[in-house]
């Protein structure tokens, strides 16, 4: 991706974040400032937040999993509202983790490794998407399709930058 629009980019997106209190202050975010790990993981190695991965497809609604309820599965640890919800994730893990390592997909649209809100997460033809913070959610909500064919392309050149 061009630093040309990298950089309008990312002032943007401070800018957007700073009006709206959601620095790094949100509580809901929880990647590690530097980390170059291709899955956003907390210190603790929690994925998402801590919210049930199975809950944003089944009704829609992120839901925070309790750490007594775990899983691990590809170097992350995943917690689950419900023993069921456990299960089912168990059978089709693939199913269930969201794309781009958990970062934020309209951040790796712009070639950038962002981190995420979990309550953005938003299930498209299957898979789970998550955004920075409302904005970017609207961002993604205004052309789903071309953010995410734009986060494919980016991501291998992504994954690996530090957050």
């Amino acid at each position: 991706m061009s630093s040309k629009y990298v950089k309008p980019f990312l002032l943007v997106l401070a800018m957007v974040t700073s009006q709206f209190g959601i620095v790094a202050a949100n509580e809901a975010q929880a990647g590690v400032p530097g980390s170059t790990s291709p899955i956003n993981l907390d210190a603790s190695g929690v994925a998402l937040g801590g919210y049930d991965p199975v809950a944003y497809f089944e009704g829609g609604t992120p839901t925070k999993g309790k750490p007594e309820i775990y899983a691990s599965y590809g170097g992350a640890r995943y917690f689950f509202a419900t023993a069921a919800h456990r299960q089912t994730f168990l059978k089709d893990p693939k199913k269930y983790i969201p794309e781009f390592g958990g970062y934020c997909v309209v951040g790796t649209a712009f070639g950038e490794k962002v981190d995420v809100d979990p309550n953005t997460g938003k299930v498209v033809n299957g898979r789970l998407y998550l955004n920075n913070n409302q904005k970017a959610l609207e961002i993604f909500n205004k052309d789903r399709e071309g953010t995410i064919t734009k986060a494919q392309s980016n991501w291998p050149s992504v994954k690996d930058k530090a957050l």
